[in-house]
């Protein structure tokens, strides 16, 4: 009995301790972030609207990517490689793309170093503007792409601007990029689709072999797909068909 009349006592001390020196938590820290001048008057709006641009920007980068590099070509390739052999997920999106990725950097590094020297350098030096240091930037990118794209399809959005043009503009200096960049990728995706062609012939041919053999041997129940894909991947281990594949690929930048 006297051992549970002190621990009450005991409970009780504690108790009104607490709530005579109440536990304080540290106050949260204030955090302010601010666009423009600290008075919040001179230049703000020109921050924002640099912001907004520069997050505008960062979201169509990925379009840029494709659409004026070698990346839409190197990809739709990969892509008719992976369909052609008929193995669903293998190699998987990540690894395909990953390889289109390094491909492009690899074939793009001398256009990205003009890039960089004429352009970007200097623009971090303070010695060019933001608007010149965009065209500087643009001359080496529309350089590479007019040597990709077909006479005919630039032509085709020249003349549909108001332009009568017979032959290609003998430089690209006068071309601006909202013709350059359509035309270059419809050339590349034509490109693209030629050589999935001929990367599809031989494997249906070993698809044709395969399904007349079974049809032959009676062999209605057996899907032609898992006695063909064996030796569609043997052919293509045996010509080493990564290597031309990417070798095609190098070859026809080669201009």
């Amino acid at each position: 009995m006297n051992k549970k009349l002190i621990l009450s006592i005991l409970l009780l001390g504690m108790f009104s301790v607490l709530l005579v020196h109440p536990i304080h938590a540290d106050p949260i820290p204030n955090i302010n972030i601010q666009v423009g001048d600290s008075d919040g008057t001179a230049g703000g709006g020109t921050s924002s609207i640099s912001i907004l641009l520069l997050v505008t920007v960062l979201s169509v980068a990925p379009a840029f990517l494709v659409l004026m590099t070698s990346f839409t070509r190197i990809v739709i390739v990969l892509g008719f490689v992976r369909t052609s052999l008929g193995t669903q997920q293998m190699p998987p999106n990540q690894v395909l793309v990953g390889l289109a990725l390094f491909l492009t950097l690899f074939i793009m590094s001398p256009t990205l170093s003009q890039v960089n020297e004429q352009a970007l350098q200097p623009y971090m030096k303070g010695t060019l503007t933001q608007s010149e240091a965009l065209a500087k930037a643009a001359d080496p990118m529309k350089e590479f792409m007019f040597k990709q794209t077909n006479t005919k399809d630039l032509l085709l959005f020249m003349n549909y601007t108001g332009g009568n043009a017979t032959v290609k503009p003998a430089t690209y200096s006068d071309i601006p990029l909202t013709v350059m960049v359509p035309a270059f990728a419809i050339g590349e995706m034509k490109k693209a689709f030629m050589m999935g062609f001929m990367i599809f012939i031989p494997f249906l041919i070993i698809d044709i072999v395969v399904s007349s053999t079974l049809m032959a041997m009676g062999m209605m129940m057996l899907p032609p797909v898992m006695i063909s894909l064996p030796f569609k991947i043997m052919l293509f281990v045996l010509v080493d068909g990564w290597y031309l594949v990417v070798q095609s690929l190098l070859l026809s930048f080669n201009t």
